[in-house]
C-alpha cells in the first residue's frame, strides 16, 4: 500500500503535509526490508534538517539505516512512542510509526520528491 498523499524519497521515506506541518517516516516497503525494528534515534526538537540529508537511524534486527530528511526545516515534534516501540514502525509505517513532524522551510522541495505513482514505478523497478 502507498498512501497517495505523501511524496517519497528513493531512499524510502515519505513526507506528508498537514496543518503547515511535514510529517516523515519510512515506507511499508522499507520497513519490509529492514525486518523486526528495535531501535530509532531521531533528532531533537529544534533542529534544522536540510533536505535529503541524515536526520536519524533505524535499527533492525537485520541492519542499521541512516534515514534521510524528505524537505529542509525545524523539528517541531518527535514520536517518543517509538522509543519504547519501535515495532510501531513495522505495524503502522503511515499511521503511528511516524517519525518527526517539521516546519518545512521551502515546501517547492517536494517537486524533488516522487508522486504516489512515481514511487510505485520505482519500486517495480527494483526487483
Amino acid at each position: 500500500m502507498i498512501p497517495k498523499g505523501c511524496r517519497y524519497t528513493k531512499e524510502h521515506e515519505w513526507v506528508r503535509l498537514e496543518g503547515g506541518l511535514a510529517t516523515f517516516g519510512i515506507t511499508d516497503h522499507a520497513q519490509d526490508q529492514l525486518g523486526d525494528i528495535v531501535y530509532v534515534e531521531l533528532p531533537p526538537l529544534e533542529e534544522n534538517l536540510t533536505q535529503f540529508e541524515p536526520f536519524g537511524v533505524v535499527e533492525s534486527v537485520k541492519a542499521a539505516s541512516d534515514l534521510y530528511a524528505p524537505l529542509s526545516g525545524e523539528v517541531m515534534e518527535v514520536n517518543k512512542g517509538l522509543s519504547d516501540h519501535p515495532e510501531f514502525i513495522n505495524e503502522d509505517p503511515y499511521g503511528k510509526g511516524w517519525m518527526i513532524k517539521i516546519e518545512p522551510s521551502d515546501t517547492s522541495e517536494l517537486d524533488n520528491l516522487l508522486t504516489a505513482k512515481q514511487y510505485e514505478e520505482y519500486l517495480e523497478g527494483l526487483d
